[in-house]
């Protein structure tokens, strides 16, 4: 079983000793791929969303010392998603003043015209994408709390999408049994993603 995250606090506490490693690390892998995938929804390529999100994690690494956190000023996803949408707008308008290349098809123009897909609100994207990192890191958390043939169960359909048919012939399982496993596995994912939201924003 995967070694258990640091809260949100005790994590954001500890950033603040530079030398501590294991939670340099944990923030990195919760949070690194949220910003560049972010990024990469707004339109950014590649090497750009990773250098942007090097670029907001050393923004985190200067402010870390001086980092209190207090929920009654907001979350601090809030605050990371406030100075990646910031980098991102900074990122775009340097762009803008930088002379073409030839052969050049008005990229930018491509980049400020890409919709934010922000069907529910500004920031939709950003908590989609952090909600798809906790639920990575909660799948890490909890498979070893279930029986192989669970977890493939709760795999094979919510994950790669088979029909609860096909999965339970190839596990020896009834529809009926795929989907009550499925259900069992859903059930837990929730319950960790819910404690660890809570557990950040309180």
């Amino acid at each position: 079983m995967a070694e258990a995250p640091l809260t949100r606090v005790t994590l954001l506490y500890r950033l603040r000793d530079g030398r501590d490693g294991d939670a340099w690390r944990e923030f990195f892998d919760l949070y690194g791929p949220v910003v560049y995938r972010f990024a990469r929804n707004r339109g950014l390529q590649d090497a750009d969303a990773a250098d942007l999100m090097q670029d907001v994690l050393l923004s985190v690494a200067r402010n870390a010392p001086r980092m209190e956190y207090d929920p009654k000023r907001g979350t601090f996803r809030g605050w990371l998603y406030t100075v990646t949408r910031n980098k991102i707008y900074n990122f775009l308008s340097g762009q803008r003043h930088r002379p073409r290349a030839a052969g050049d098809s008005d990229a930018h123009e491509r980049l400020e015209a890409a919709p934010a897909r922000d069907d529910e609100g500004p920031d939709a994207d950003w908590e989609r994408e952090y909600q798809r990192r906790l639920t990575d890191r909660a799948m890490d958390l909890v498979k070893g709390e279930f029986h192989k043939a669970t977890w493939e169960a709760f795999w094979g359909t919510a994950v790669e999408g088979k029909s609860a048919g096909d999965v339970g012939a190839g596990l020896k399982m009834s529809p009926g049994a795929v989907y009550v496993a499925k259900s069992r596995v859903l059930a837990r994912l929730r319950d960790e993603v819910r404690k660890m939201m809570d557990e950040e924003d309180n």
